[in-house]
């Protein structure tokens, strides 16, 4: 089960996302090696809604993904065993059938499933979706893949 605190406590040992970057707030359920659960609160000061749109807050899907891919990070990480590699990020390397289906709004909860469908040498699949209250708002299969990085 889950090797890392939930909260964003957690998170943050886990994934190198900052604010105002870093889209995912707790991690309800992990299981090395099959799927991650995560969460999102989405309020009204979040900093891209002032231009997206104005009059009619939508969080953009694009972020509703980013979001997901993050997701994905902490999966990785708890499937190998804990702690990310000072040296290793994962990097998105493709998104595929992505879908919308509802828009996400300020006061939402968007939870995110995601789970491994495949992982050969340093490229990981996974296949995801994005639910609020139950309705499916996005879903998307993901590409990652590992890169060292100078120290």
């Amino acid at each position: 089960m889950l090797n890392i605190s939930p909260d964003i406590n957690g998170i943050l040992e886990q994934i190198p996302h900052r604010y105002p970057f870093l889209l995912v707030d707790r991690i309800i359920e992990c299981t090395g090696g099959e799927k991650v659960v995560g969460i999102k609160n989405v309020t009204y000061n979040e900093w891209f809604f002032p231009g997206h749109f104005p009059d009619h807050p939508v969080m953009p899907g694009v972020l509703i993904l980013e979001s997901m891919a993050q997701c994905t990070g902490v999966l990785i990480y708890a499937t190998l065993g804990g702690k990310p590699f000072a040296r290793t990020l994962y990097y998105l390397a493709g998104i595929d059938n992505a879908r919308f289906k509802n828009a996400v709004i300020p006061g939402d909860q968007l939870v995110m499933t995601l789970r491994i469908v495949r992982h050969v040498k340093d490229i990981w699949k996974f296949s995801g979706k994005a639910e609020v209250n139950n309705r499916l708002v996005a879903e998307a299969d993901f590409l990652c893949a590992t890169k060292e990085i100078d120290a």
